[in-house]
């Protein structure tokens, strides 16, 4: 017999950006939202097992729209990927995958790595526990492009020739980003991740330089929907974003440089930016620590103010926002588990209120990782991903911040993590 659990006199965050339900009900079955209401407005089955829980709020579980599951511990771009063996940082992983689902995070998106993929099969058999993983696998970049590790041979660095691991699969002229893109989606990708920028953290190129030509992402693009699926774009410049929206591009990643014209697209093609501000803002404040290169910490002072105002500017004008922090899996910075601290950066740096902050986090990271019609929100037949949080998060969002407020992570109508009694 399948259990049947009502969550009752809680406080509920819906998700999708209705007030609140104070004295509200939350029935699952299954795997499933059976109802989901006001008290008095939600049936509860007699065979259901009512747990009271006045004082707490229920909310969708967190989405990470963009990060990684690389196992780093600093940002050293020699020392991480080059010299810390493949099996020690899927170790690493394992652990920070068990930090994000204890933090409230039910999805994360893995916006390029070479663990994301293969890990998914340890998550699916039950053997370690953690979020929903959507991911990109391997990244597509031009030569001379932000996925390309510019210190290296190419040789060294595209995946399908290096002995060294890696992540990037470089690809030049319309036929072999075709042909790039039909790899990863071979290897597994649950989407397709490409950059048609430079960055700040690749050495040689900057963020407002153009990657790929117009002709190259959209059949970088064409390839993805044959097969179901979309594209996620590292795009900083703002030009590199036109070409992405205007190519047919879904996710909108850092957008530091956006113009109107980027935000105009984005609207119209109601595309998903994810702003990821976290990394920025801990890369200038522990960068040298963690030992991010020169030309990363000179190129985040740079762009850190303008980043802002652009976001704020795109926030304003309509356009839809998750939350991503781009963290890669650091001790003192860039931490797993620690990813809330975007929704936090939302509202002081923005202006949102929390509900909206909460929204991004949730609805909108949903649907920027193709699963809106199964998580995000808590509505009657979506899954039971569901956080139940100590407080209000309506009057401080910084309460998400702490994962002592998280008093239980509840994945698929199973309970991950309770530090209060629930029959799941």
């Amino acid at each position: 017999m399948v259990r049947v659990v009502a969550l009752s006199g809680l406080r509920i965050v819906k998700g999708t950006g209705e007030p609140s339900i104070e004295n509200g009900v939350i029935v699952i079955e299954g795997s499933l939202i059976r109802d989901v209401g006001s008290s008095g407005s939600v049936e509860v089955p007699p065979n259901a097992d009512v747990v009271e829980l006045r004082g707490y709020t229920a909310l969708p579980g967190l989405i990470d729209a963009h990060m990684h599951l690389l196992g780093y511990r600093t940002l050293d771009m020699v020392k991480e990927p080059l010299l810390v063996p493949y099996a020690t940082r899927v170790a690493r992983v394992v652990q920070d995958l068990r930090s994000l689902i204890e933090a409230g995070f039910t999805t994360v998106v893995d916006a390029g790595s070479d663990i994301g993929v293969p890990i998914k099969h340890a998550l699916a058999e039950g053997t370690i526990v953690g979020p929903r993983v959507v991911s990109a696998g391997h990244v597509i970049s031009q030569t001379f492009g932000h996925g390309d590790t510019h210190y290296l041979p190419p040789e060294y660095v595209d995946v399908r020739t290096s002995k060294l691991g890696g992540f990037s699969v470089l690809c030049d002229g319309v036929e072999e980003c075709r042909k790039a893109a039909r790899f990863v989606l071979r290897e597994g990708a649950d989407f397709i991740k490409i950059c048609t920028t430079g960055g700040v953290l690749s050495e040689r190129d900057r963020p407002e330089y153009v990657q790929f030509t117009l002709e190259e992402v959209r059949a970088i693009v064409e390839e993805a929907e044959h097969a179901g699926r979309w594209v996620h774009a590292h795009a900083q410049g703002s030009r590199g974003i036109v070409n992405a929206l205007k190519a047919g591009v879904k996710v909108i990643a850092h957008g530091i440089f956006i113009d109107d014209e980027g935000i105009e697209l984005a609207k119209e093609r109601n595309a998903v930016v994810v702003p990821t501000f976290a990394i920025v803002d801990q890369i200038l404040r522990y960068g040298e620590e963690l030992g991010t290169p020169r030309w990363g910490l000179e190129k985040a002072r740079e762009v850190y103010e303008a980043h802002i105002e652009n976001i704020r500017r795109a926030y304003r004008a309509g356009v839809k926002l998750a939350t991503g922090t781009d963290f890669v899996g650091g001790t003192k910075a860039l931490k797993h588990g620690d990813n809330a601290v975007e929704l936090e950066i939302f509202v002081e740096k923005l202006g949102m209120s929390p509900l909206e902050a909460i929204t991004c986090a949730t609805k909108n990271a949903a649907e920027s990782a193709g699963l809106e019609k199964r998580v995000g929100t808590l509505e009657k037949g979506k899954l039971a991903d569901i956080v139940i949080v100590r407080g209000d998060p309506l009057t401080d969002v910084k309460l998400l911040t702490n994962r002592e407020n998280i008093v239980a992570v509840i994945k698929e109508g199973r309970a991950i993590k309770k530090a209060i009694t629930l029959p799941l």
